[in-house]
């Protein structure tokens, strides 16, 4: 029995917009997803209890089936089956055991479909936990790899390796298409999140921009417009130059508005956020609902969204260096 972990992220910038080749940088934090797995005959037995869902538990004999058959009719319980299902395949392929059989459980403080990477860690922490518990290390480069092939396949191809490289790897990072590196010299940015205790369907977050970047010229021109904010915060990232960082988050977040990917309750948060003071404020991941990720280094923020009507928690969230372990 092997516990690998890893953990969530936030963005500074460029989420969807990375999907289509420009730039984007994530930040892990200090909210990790924790899986175990112990080898078992056949098949696969997952129990999930900690995923901000019910819980849940499904055992199936996965002979030939594409993923498991769940009767449920959320979709982000549905999904996080997925992700499991294709991390076990992953598994199996890097130990060359095609017939191994597992039993896995899921603790995770990061919210589910939030926007805070929640799928990206769970891939990443049970690819590293099957391995290790088949006597296979592998890099953490290959973690984030093989935990692309993941998401790619659960979002029918719409992933980008932003989320998994920076699980893998912790710290803030650097994506853009296939070139993923780690940024040096980041301090501890004080990221203040707020949370609206619901989620975005990522998929259909993303379909709906590729949708309208094919009708519409000048959203093809707003996405390339995160891809220039992306590149002009690359220029201030490590330095002291705070307040240019936050006026960056600022347009990111109108230019995703833009999209359609904000909410209501995602701008609410944000405003509220940046009339307490905060130096820049923005969704984070797909939006349609989840997070929002302010900067401010008081408390000012943190109690304005603690009290913001919408908002169903608010907290710190340190930057995280490590990626993914074993426990």
């Amino acid at each position: 029995m092997v516990t690998s972990s890893a953990p969530g992220k936030v963005y500074l910038f460029g989420e969807h917009a990375v999907v289509y080749g420009e730039p984007a940088v994530p930040c892990a934090i200090e909210r990790r997803a924790r899986v175990t797995a112990e080898k078992r005959d056949a098949g696969l037995v997952v129990h999930a209890e900690d995923l901000q869902l019910d819980g849940f538990t499904v055992e199936y004999i996965d002979e030939g089936t594409d993923h498991p058959d769940v009767d449920a009719e959320n979709s982000l319980l549905e999904a996080a089956m997925g992700y499991v299902n294709e991390a076990v395949k992953q598994v199996r392929e890097a130990a060359d055991a095609p017939q191994a059989g597992f039993e896995i459980w899921i603790e995770s403080d990061i919210p589910l479909g939030a926007g805070l990477g929640s799928s990206a860690a769970v891939a990443c922490a049970a690819i590293d936990a099957g391995c290790r518990e088949l006597g296979v290390a592998l890099a953490p480069e290959e973690i984030a790899d093989r935990a692309y092939r993941v998401e790619a396949a659960v979002q029918d191809g719409e992933a980008s390796r932003a989320d998994t490289f920076c699980s893998a790897m912790g710290g803030a990072v650097r994506v853009e298409g296939d070139d993923c590196s780690r940024v040096e010299g980041v301090g501890n940015l004080p990221f203040v999140i707020g949370y609206d205790g619901g989620a975005g369907d990522t998929g259909e977050l993303v379909a709906g921009v590729r949708a309208l970047r094919a009708e519409y010229e000048f959203a093809a021109d707003t996405v390339e417009a995160i891809g220039d904010v992306v590149r002009e915060g690359e220029s201030v990232l490590g330095t002291e130059d705070t307040e240019t960082l936050g006026e960056l988050m600022d347009f990111n977040h109108g230019l995703l508005a833009a999209l359609g990917v904000s909410s209501r309750s995602l701008d609410t948060m944000v405003w509220a956020a940046r009339d307490a003071g905060a130096i820049g404020a923005k969704l984070t991941g797909a939006g349609g609902g989840g997070c929002i990720v302010a900067l401010d280094d008081t408390d000012a923020a943190l109690t304005a969204l603690r009290y913001t009507p919408g908002c169903d928690e608010a907290f710190r969230a340190t930057l995280d260096t490590e990626g993914v372990r074993a426990e």
